[in-house]
């Protein structure tokens, strides 16, 4: 593994902990936020083992085309992308679940590290 796939998927490591701290914490936007970087972090260790080249995006989908993930992680990705907005854009009304869905956004972020880590 490349020096630096190994520092974005540290990265992601560091914001799986991150996110469950806020989650636990009563912070579930901030929590939502790190989940998203979770998955950016992780696709952009795979993609840059994969090309040799930072893929500079914040689209988790695109990501997943890139590194070719299966259907499963896509579509992980496509759940965690809108959610990262609603904590980044006050102006885009967010989910009145995601209290409730926010487990779901975890097992996701790991379920997309735990691909990450086995597909580089």
């Amino acid at each position: 593994m490349k020096e630096e796939t190994k520092k974005w998927i540290n990265k992601a490591k560091d914001d799986l902990d991150t996110a469950k701290y806020n989650i636990k914490g009563g912070k579930i936007e901030a929590g939502i936020f790190f989940l998203q970087q979770v998955a950016e972090k992780s696709l952009k260790g795979t993609y840059i083992e994969k090309a040799n080249i930072l893929l500079k995006t914040h689209d988790l989908i695109l990501l997943a085309r890139k590194v070719n993930a299966p259907k499963k992680i896509f579509d992980f990705c496509k759940e965690l992308s809108p959610a990262y907005l609603y904590t980044r854009y006050p102006d885009i009304p967010s989910e009145d679940n995601l209290n409730i869905k926010v487990n779901e956004f975890v097992r996701y972020a790991e379920e997309i590290l735990k691909w990450v880590e086995k597909n580089i």
